[in-house]
């Protein structure tokens, strides 16, 4: 057995103690209930006392802890992963737990169990969460019902089918009902695709898109449920106040007409809506278990209702029920103030009038004056509700659209009236409310088919939700779409088509209109549907907060953390609060026919989101898109989310805008403000799909001269507490993104990836913290490497991505180079330009980076100042105007300055420069400076002496530290005699201040170094300091010359005056031995320094051609002391090594 080996009970021959009985019994108790092992029963000191551990490499010996992990897995046969399970914990130690996960939302139950609860004793409470145990009708089918029914059913299903005719209204049921069907099929992939906490629709979005479309489509839902209360509230005001107690009314509408009619029908809204509103508020803030357990009460009203309206149907095909409307003309009178339909009756053999005419005539008498109207036309009664097999179905087959105020009209009967007579006693005909079309119907329609998000929201209540779910929703879809496409024929084959047009039933007595297709009675309707209403309200009221809560719990919205919190059993207070203000502006509008559209345009934007979630998941085939619903397709979530668009601009396009105004605000304010969240979401899928695409793409060649950028590798280096040592560099960088482009800022850590991995971790975190600071957008990257030279070459080869590389890269100058600690870091530096040079990427090196100016200072004046020495494909001229385009350089002009020869026009190459940078759209002054050959001075010579005594040092650096400081001695002793002996007085003021006497060598160098001869360097000439040498000599001459003897005997030839030089010459003999080659060098770097701050001393930025360095490894410390020179003086100097290739086009 394996554990026996390690076990330390086990080590050894003696038997196992008696106490091991115990052990294992405990041991079994500690892995069922997951609990800590206590002393005494199988604990430490039951067993194995004194015996020592058995050393493992798989064992700490870190004391009780462990003696208690090695008994806790004894005879498991797992002695071999004990390392691992502090994090890795055993398979069969989990597997019940995985198995019955549950993540259950802080719904109603869990509420009503708090509140059940409050002042019990905390050992008598319950367990927090119950085994889930609704199944797929009570959890999801008949809540999915009692939400899809509601209001619009009852309260405006008979109109819209009287204005839109049954194949108008079938049209609308038709789409809507589609769209819900569409997005049910959605959801039930996405509920089915894992476990789904609570928060429906919101949950799903956010998880699926990423938290900034779920924020702003779960703040669209949010008010889509909030306005749904309203409207749910005002059905039931209108319910109340025109068919059950029309007494009750605060505005009286007897006598009113029109406008003022209107106004006070809305006011009287207002009112009772306001006190509806702070009632059923006051419900859901007592206690949400009353809403819970009145739901089912509210449910049976609704089947109630609508089983009425099926009987009444079939009760028409045998008896009919009596509903007569009155016809004056062609024209529907309100039944109200008369009894009998006629102008007369004929009563004891004598005719007298009835209050019909007394209405419309201004006696009782036969010979009064009468309205024109209803005097040229006569009264007729026809039967409101004919029967199913009446055949008026053919009649209401077709839409009758109607503006505002138009008269309720009979079709097929004619009317006699004078179109230029004027309109009176309007009062008493009944006339359209509104002015009607087929959009309108469908912003109406369309709340009626909403709520198939109620399965969904009570997940966690569910036994198998992977399976109800679907099942649920799409049979509760397919019961009320069925109850809806048959109620729009029915209505259309049963009921006259003036009746159904009369939105208030004032035709028939004031009766609900669908209440007069009831059977037994209207009142079943009128009763039930109120009490449905108002459940639905409460509801609405109940889950909208939750929704908000859920929203303000996940931190993505900031300002609306508050919303989350609430009573001491969670119940959100804050959140009820803000939900009945919001309901209270639906109240404030009072028109049902208003607060529909808003309320669509939410649950539609919502329902979308869905679909777009749903396609986006099965397009992108992330792994982790494993639905159990398997009937989905992408083409149908497109089809479904394109519906919802559709239906959004149907309804109402301006409501359209607004609501996408709204989430969109939400998006960005979420986008910039908002907490990061990683929730796996599609969008970012999107992101990998389309970068993966775009780096495809870039792949295909390199960028056009016009599209290229500098695509910045910045390399910093970590102090010993990994924090960057020049964070200006991110500053430059920052400031140089005009261009945007790429940005990687990199750095080394030495050692192994396995040991310094926290390291690395930490200075990832520096880098990332440094780059929010400077607000530098980019990528960060830490590679760990033996050494920083070899971990600053990998990230110089592999940084980046396909197409999307660097092609710059940005390191700051090493200030400290002449110290001998720092030797190795200077080193690093010239390989670095090395290397950017083999690989054809530009090079920018800053030097006196902390003089550079931070992203807040702001220079009011100055110049930016290029000096143009050499071509390098245009990077010296599109530095400065990137710079220029950021704050901190924008007031600053650029000046371009370029060298002229002897033999060069300088006039000609003013002009020539000019207009290059005129074609370039660049505006810069212009200036040539004309620097001749002059006399090499002994300056020059001194400085390139202490510069090669210097290096004659550095080359001792492999020897032993004894022998290395005699040979340091006896080079500066025997250079600092002959100075002194040979120097004349007139040229001690001109000596270096550099004694390189001082230069002590502490360390072993990293590699040899041979004396440094310059064998195979590239030389420079004063005019070019890049022009390739025309030969080399050989390894084995004491004096190496990089210039040919052509060369030399040229430069002779050309000045015959340099006689006094020979003459100085010959009297230094230390200056014999001088590379030649430096000499020039060191002349050609003193006499540009000397230019360069004549006219650039005052610039805030001076950009300068960077020489290349030595080929070979001899010289480095010369050519760093060529670029000290060079830049001698200098506040700040940008030195630029360009790529290769040009950067920069006149062209379009």
């Amino acid at each position: 057995m394996v554990s026996r080996g390690y076990s330390p009970q086990r080590s050894g021959s003696q038997p196992a103690p008696s106490g091991a009985p115990e052990h294992r019994q405990e041991e079994r108790r500690m892995l069922n209930n997951m609990t800590d092992t206590e002393e005494g029963e199988g604990g430490p000191n039951s067993q194995g006392d004194g015996n020592p551990k058995e050393s493992s490499p798989f064992i700490n010996s870190s004391g009780a802890s462990d003696v208690e992990k090695s008994q806790q897995y004894d005879g498991k046969n797992m002695a071999l992963f004990e390392e691992e399970m502090d994090n890795s914990p055993m398979v069969s130690s989990i597997l019940s737990s995985l198995a019955n996960y549950s993540n259950l939302p802080q719904g109603s139950k869990e509420h009503e169990e708090a509140e059940n609860e409050e002042g019990v004793a905390p050992s008598k409470k319950k367990p927090a969460v119950k085994a889930p145990s609704l199944g797929t009708l009570m959890g999801v089918y008949l809540p999915c019902i009692q939400n899809i029914f509601g209001v619009i059913l009852f309260l405006r299903m008979t109109w819209m089918v009287g204005i839109g005719g049954v194949l108008g209204s079938f049209i609308i049921v038709f789409m809507c009902c589609s769209t819900t069907m569409l997005t049910a099929i959605s959801m039930s992939a996405i509920a089915t695709n894992g476990v789904v906490p609570a928060g429906g629709s919101y949950y799903m979005i956010s998880r699926s898109l990423g938290p900034e479309f779920g924020g702003a489509v779960g703040i669209c839902f949010y008010l889509g449920t909030t306005f749904a209360g309203a409207m749910y509230i005002l059905g039931a005001i209108e319910l109340l106040l025109i068919y059950i107690v029309p007494q009750a009314a605060i505005f009286k509408m007897e006598g009113l007409e029109g406008a003022e009619m209107e106004a006070a029908m809305l006011n009287n809204m207002r009112v009772y809506g306001t006190l509806v509103l702070s009632f059923m508020a006051t419900v859901v803030f007592v206690g949400v278990k009353y809403v819970n357990k009145l739901a089912l009460v509210f449910l049976a009203c609704v089947i109630l209702s609508i089983l009425a309206v099926y009987a009444g149907v079939i009760k028409t095909a045998i008896e009919p029920p009596v509903f007569p409307v009155c016809i004056l003309g062609n024209r529907t009178l309100i039944s109200k103030g008369f009894d009998v339909c006629a102008k007369v009756i004929e009563q004891d053999n004598g005719t007298i009038t009835t209050k019909l005419w007394r209405i419309f005539c201004d006696s009782e008498f036969l010979n009064a004056t009468c309205d024109e109207y209803f005097s040229n036309n006569n009264v007729s009664e026809i039967q409101g509700i004919p029967g199913v097999t009446s055949g008026i179905l053919a009649e209401n087959l077709f839409g009758y659209y109607m503006e505002k105020g138009d008269y309720l009209e009979k079709r097929g009967i004619s009317a006699v009236q004078d179109p230029d007579a004027p309109i009176t006693n309007a009062n008493r005909y009944v006339l359209a409310d509104i002015t009607s079309f087929f959009t309108l119907l469908v912003g109406i329609y369309f709340p009626s088919v909403t709520g198939i998000m109620a399965g969904s929201n009570r997940s966690g209540d569910l036994r198998d939700a992977q399976k109800s779910i679907p099942i649920g929703t799409i049979a509760a879809i397919t019961t009320t779409s069925t109850v809806y496409m048959s109620a729009v024929v029915l209505f259309g084959a049963c009921i006259e088509g003036v009746v159904l047009r009369d939105k208030f039933g004032e035709g028939v007595n004031g009766n609900l209109v669908i209440g007069t297709l009831a059977w037994p009675s209207p009142w079943v309707i009128v009763i039930g549907s109120f009490f449905s209403t108002c459940g639905a309200g409460l509801q609405s009221l109940t889950g909208a907060p939750r929704l908000l809560q859920a929203i303000s719990r996940d931190g993505v919205i900031p300002f609306l953390k508050v919303f989350g919190h609430g009573k001491a059993n969670g119940e959100p207070t804050w959140a009820l609060l803000l939900t009945a203000s919001i309901c209270e502006i639906g109240i404030i509008i009072a028109s049902l026919d208003a607060v529909a559209p808003i309320l669509s345009m939410f649950f539609l934007m919502c329902y979308m989101f869905v679909n777009l979630a749903c396609a986006l998941q099965t397009l992108l085939r992330t792994p982790n898109w494993r639905p159990r619903f398997k009937f989905y397709h992408w083409a149908l979530s497109f089809l479904g989310m394109s519906l919802c668009l559709s239906l959004m601009f149907i309804c109402s396009w301006y409501y359209a805008i607004v609501a996408m105004v709204i989430a969109t605000c939400i998006y960005k304010y979420i986008e910039f403000a908002g907490a990061e969240k990683e929730w796996g979401d599609g969008i970012r899928g999107i992101s990998l799909s389309a970068a993966r695409y775009a780096l495809m793409r870039l792949e295909e060649g390199p960028p056009h001269t016009k599209n290229w950028r500098p695509q910045i590798l910045v390399l910093v280096s970590m102090d010993a507490e990994q924090n960057v040592e020049q964070p200006r560099l991110l500053s430059l960088t920052n400031q140089l993104k005009a261009g945007k482009g790429l940005t990687i800022v990199g750095t080394s850590v030495v050692g192994t990836f396995l040991n310094n991995q926290a390291e690395a971790q930490k200075a990832e975190q520096s880098l990332r913290k440094l780059m929010e600071t400077e607000k530098v957008k980019g990528f960060s990257q830490v590679v760990i490497s033996s050494n920083l030279r070899d971990g600053t070459s990998h990230m110089i080869q592999v940084g980046g991505l396909g197409g999307l590389k660097h092609n710059t890269v940005l390191v700051s100058w090493p200030r400290t180079w002449k110290q001998p600690e720092d030797n190795l870091r200077f080193r690093n530096f010239i390989e670095v330009v090395r290397e950017t040079t083999a690989a054809s990427l530009a090079l920018l090196v800053p030097k006196n980076i902390a003089a550079y100016p931070s992203n807040g200072e702001r220079f009011t004046e100055g110049h930016i100042d290029v000096w143009w020495i050499v071509h390098d494909g245009g990077m010296l001229m599109l530095l400065p105007f990137l710079l220029s385009q950021h704050k901190v350089w924008r007031k600053c002009k650029m000046r371009i300055f370029t060298v002229a020869q002897m033999d060069d026009n300088s006039i000609q190459m003013k002009k020539d420069l000019i207009t290059f940078l005129y074609h370039l759209r660049i505006d810069a002054e212009v200036e040539v400076v004309e620097m001749h050959d002059s006399d090499i001075s002994a300056y020059t010579y001194e400085k390139t002496l202490v510069m090669e005594q210097r290096s004659q040092i550095l080359k001792q650096m492999h020897l032993t530290k004894n022998e290395m400081d005699r040979e340091i001695q006896s080079i500066t002793d025997s250079s600092r005699g002959s100075i002194r002996r040979k120097n004349p007085s007139n040229l001690r003021s001109q000596k270096s201040t550099e004694d390189p006497g001082v230069v002590s060598v502490e360390e072993k160098p990293e590699e040899e170094v041979q004396l440094i001869h310059n064998k195979n360097a590239t030389p420079t000439s004063p005019i070019s300091p890049t022009t390739p040498a025309g030969g080399a000599a050989t390894p084995g001459q004491e004096l190496q010359m990089t210039w040919t003897d052509n060369i030399e005997n040229q430069a002779a030839a050309a000045h015959p005056e340099q006689g006094g030089v020979k003459d100085i010459f010959n009297m230094k003999p230390e200056w014999e031995s001088l590379n030649q080659s430096n000499v020039r060098r060191m002349h050609t770097a003193l006499r540009l320094n000397e230019v360069i701050m004549k006219k650039s001393k005052e610039a805030k930025l001076v950009l300068l051609n960077m020489p290349g360095p030595p080929k070979n490894r001899m010289g480095e410390e010369n050519y760093m002391e060529f670029l000290e020179v060079l830049t001698e003086g200098l506040n700040r100097v940008l030195l630029v090594r360009g790529g290769g290739r040009e950067v920069i086009t006149i062209y379009s």
